[in-house]
C-alpha cells in the first residue's frame, strides 16, 4: 500500500510562504486521489485542497483557494502544497492523505481517505 512522508513544515512569519511536500510509495498509487487537511488544536480535521495524482483535477477550500497551490511532479512521485500569504489561522498540523480505493471524485472528508501521512506541524507567527 502506499505510503506517505510529509515535509517542509516550520515557522514562519505572517505573509511569508512555506512549500509542503509529500513523497508517496507504493503500487499504483499514480490513478490516487491524494489530498492534504490540517488540523488545529481543539478543532476537527478540515480539508485544504486535494488532486487527482495522474488526471490533474484539483479542489481548494473556498477560504483558501487563491492562496494555496496543490500540485504534481509525476517524476517524483511527490505532491506539494505551495503556501502563500500565510496567515495566524493557518497554523495546525498538515497531513497528507490518499484514496486509494480507485474513486475518481476529489474527496473532502478525512473518513474518505485510507492512508495518512505523520503530519508535519505549520506555525505561523507575528
Amino acid at each position: 500500500q502506499v505510503q506517505l512522508v510529509e515535509s517542509g513544515g516550520g515557522l514562519v512569519q505572517a505573509g511569508g510562504s512555506l512549500r509542503l511536500s509529500c513523497a508517496a510509495s507504493g503500487r499504483a498509487f499514480s490513478s490516487y486521489v491524494m489530498a492534504w487537511f490540517r488540523q488545529a488544536p481543539g478543532k476537527e480535521r478540515e480539508s485544504v485542497a486535494a488532486i487527482n495524482w495522474s488526471g490533474g483535477n484539483t479542489y481548494y477550500s473556498d477560504s483558501l483557494k487563491g492562496r494555496f497551490t496543490i500540485s504534481r511532479d509525476n517524476a517524483k512521485n511527490t505532491v506539494y502544497l505551495q503556501m502563500n500569504s500565510l496567515k495566524l489561522e493557518d497554523t495546525a498540523v498538515y497531513y497528507c492523505a490518499a484514496n486509494t480505493k480507485g474513486t475518481i471524485t476529489l474527496l473532502t472528508f478525512p473518513s474518505q481517505y485510507d492512508c495518512w501521512g505523520q503530519g508535519t506541524q505549520v506555525t505561523v507567527s507575528s
